[in-house]
């Protein structure tokens, strides 16, 4: 392996890309040298390949900066090494929002598709990552669920975890939003952002940063991040953004994580949403019922017809003030909603419970919001939360259910995969019970349960049972993290809080 022919092929590949204009060929030779400890650099002119991502020539870079001792030979390592290469091909942040802003005066679909190509080429979204990860769809009364396996967050290595806990405490960037982020060398145990590039954007008139999430759950899932490290908080605030962006990026939805633990996000200590070009499955639910509210005549308030607890809300371009005053009366008022007999106290002891997952679209000119009701409290006999995954589903998913989950995406643990083939195998050797067997013990029960419902499996089959099931399984969460249930009961304590809102 030549390290100057795949300095040659990165170069190429950058400006096939756009990453980088011919013109810079020598600057980025120059910086690549001083990277990799090269002493020349001769140019290539004969490189025709054309890669999809920078990956193969990576790797090669990588091996080589590892035989010579420049990193040890790690999972962190390689990829804090690795966005430390793509950044001398990249283009500077300012060059970034030059190029989006010139894209959007053709079209806000123009400037968001050319960032996304970026953000793969650069390697910030590790695209051949992500592209393992198990995703199918699980169909269900409330429509076509979509389930995913994540498997593109690489296992953390022991000598890096150590590396980690030997250096100093670090408070700088605060968080992994916050803007500082943009071109951080990163550390072992925080993760390089060096092709990290953010896009300004205004909303209610104050300053946010629209970036693309590393992870990609979904087609273009971007994330909108307050400048400033403040907490997460619904509020009226918060639709007027939503709404905001919507306007600006017609063709994205956007949404906001709940601001209370349990039923909120991972990252509650900085204020975000996440947004994207995709259809999820509570898009497409349809309102089984509709309210009218007094003071709203053109807006239409309706009841989704999904496992969670979701009011509608629709109006025209014009509206826009209208769906922001009525979401703002709703979130009041179900701030200070109980009804004991769901299970439903809006406070004990001072500490509140309830806030809303909203999510905002377009539809044509108009506007969609969903508003989806949310509560956080604990008992004893539901520890982690009652409108949370009950202990019977914890062997798929136990995790927090946020504004990914609420919209019918299911991101469940890496440990399924091996699981599924164990279970599989074991259902091929026709095994009646799995509750012996260290790892799958959790299984035990859904195991039994399955079998018995599908008795014709074979070879052939289980996967797609298997698959089915965890879907279903998927769908069982969302009605445990419901407010209302969807039994007649749950339906009538859903209407009484209604009335509360066309009432006041």
């Amino acid at each position: 392996m030549s390290i100057n022919h795949e300095i040659n092929r990165l170069i190429h590949f950058a400006v096939q890309k756009n990453l980088m204009k011919e013109e810079d060929r020598y600057y980025a030779a120059n910086r690549l040298l001083d990277v990799l400890k090269v002493a020349e650099f001769t140019p290539e002119d004969d490189i025709e390949e054309t890669l999809p991502t920078a990956t193969p020539v990576l790797k090669e870079m990588l091996d080589y900066a590892a035989g010579k001792g420049l990193i040890e030979d790690t999972a962190e390592q390689r990829d804090l090494f690795d966005t430390r290469i793509m950044d001398c091909v990249m283009p500077r942040p300012s060059e970034v929002i030059r190029r989006f802003q010139n894209d959007y005066g053709r079209s806000p679909k123009a400037a968001t598709d050319e960032f996304y190509k970026l953000s793969i080429a650069s390697n910030y979204i590790r695209k051949e990552r992500i592209d393992k990860n198990i995703a199918w769809k699980t169909p269900t009364e409330y429509g076509d669920l979509d389930i995913t396996i994540n498997l593109s967050k690489p296992e953390k290595d022991p000598r890096d975890i150590a590396r980690a806990k030997s250096l100093p405490a670090s408070s700088y960037p605060k968080c992994l939003l916050c803007r500082e982020n943009e071109g951080y060398a990163g550390r072992p145990g925080y993760p390089a952002r060096e092709t990290h590039r953010l896009i300004p954007i205004r909303l209610s008139g104050h300053r946010w940063f629209l970036q693309y999430s590393p992870y990609t759950y979904y087609n273009e899932h971007c994330i909108v991040l307050n400048r400033r490290h403040i907490p997460m908080k619904v509020s009226r605030r918060s639709f007027e953004n939503l709404l905001d962006f919507v306007t600006i990026l017609p063709h994205y939805f956007l949404g906001s994580n709940a601001d209370l633990p349990i039923v909120g996000g991972s990252i509650l200590s900085h204020d975000h949403y996440q947004g994207g070009r995709y259809t999820f499955a509570m898009e497409k639910a349809p309102v089984e019922k509709t309210y009218t509210v007094p003071g709203f005549p053109d807006i239409r308030v309706g009841r989704v017809k999904w496992p969670m607890s979701a009011i509608r809300l629709s109006g025209a371009y014009d509206d826009r003030d209208q769906l922001v005053d009525l979401a703002t009366k709703i979130l009041d008022l179900w701030r200070t909603y109980s009804d004991a007999s769901v299970d439903i106290l809006a406070e004990t002891d001072g500490t509140p419970h309830n806030t809303v997952t909203p999510i905002a679209r377009r539809k044509g000119r108009g506007y969609e919001l969903d508003l989806v009701l949310r509560n956080n409290r604990t008992t004893d006999e539901y520890p982690l939360g009652i409108f949370h995954p009950h202990a019977e589903v914890h062997h798929i998913k136990k995790e927090n259910i946020g504004l990914i989950e609420v919209m019918g995406l299911a991101v469940l643990p890496a440990r399924l995969k091996s699981e599924m083939a164990e279970l599989k195998a074991e259902w091929l050797k026709g095994t009646e019970d799995i509750s012996g067997i260290d790892g799958l013990e959790s299984h035990a029960a859904w195991y039994k349960e399955i079998r018995a419902k599908h008795p014709e499996a074979d070879a052939d089959s289980i996967d797609k049972v298997l698959q089915y099931e965890i879907g279903k399984v998927f769908e069982t969460v969302l009605m445990h993290a419901g407010v209302f249930k969807r039994t007649p009961e749950g339906m009538a304590a859903f209407d009484r809080f209604m009335q509360v809102v066309t009432k006041n």
